[in-house]
């Protein structure tokens, strides 16, 4: 019994690789506009999301502020990638990502860094507790042969 559950159990690879994925799929979703997508990756109702010293109001909060702020257009909405990831994982449901993303909304750059825990809830890997801390880029001129 003991060997069929332990050959049950993901390796440590999967599981982060399993995290990894929700990441992807966030990053796609917010690329393509799709805020309820972007969202799957939260658990819902109850996510504690801080960002700018802040606290979101749960799962609705951070999809209303997200639709609010960068709802609209694409060009609103701008380009996300998620980077430089960290995973620790502390349990056998439970990890911390550690990672960088920039956001690209036209001329302005944002670059950040997410310190989140990931729950494994029925299966599924769910950030639980989200912390932003961002930065606007300032953008450097570049030469004109460069250009």
């Amino acid at each position: 019994m003991i060997a069929f559950l332990a050959l049950a159990a993901a390796s440590p690879q999967a599981e982060k690789a399993a995290i990894l994925d929700t990441i992807h799929h966030m990053e796609d979703a917010w690329n393509h506009g799709d805020f309820r997508g972007y969202m799957a990756g939260f658990k819902n109702p109850d996510v504690v999301f801080v960002s700018g010293g802040k606290f979101q109001q749960g799962w609705q909060g951070t999809l209303d502020h997200y639709v609010r702020d960068y709802g609209g257009s694409a060009e609103r909405r701008g380009k996300l990638h998620f980077y430089n990831m960290k995973i620790d994982l502390l349990a056998p449901d439970a990890a911390m990502l550690i990672g960088q993303y920039r956001l690209i909304r036209g001329p302005r750059v944002t670059e950040g860094v997410n310190t989140r825990l990931f729950r494994k809830i029925k299966g599924k890997w769910l950030i639980t507790m989200n912390h932003v801390s961002a930065y606007d880029v300032t953008p450097t001129p570049t030469a004109p042969e460069a250009r």
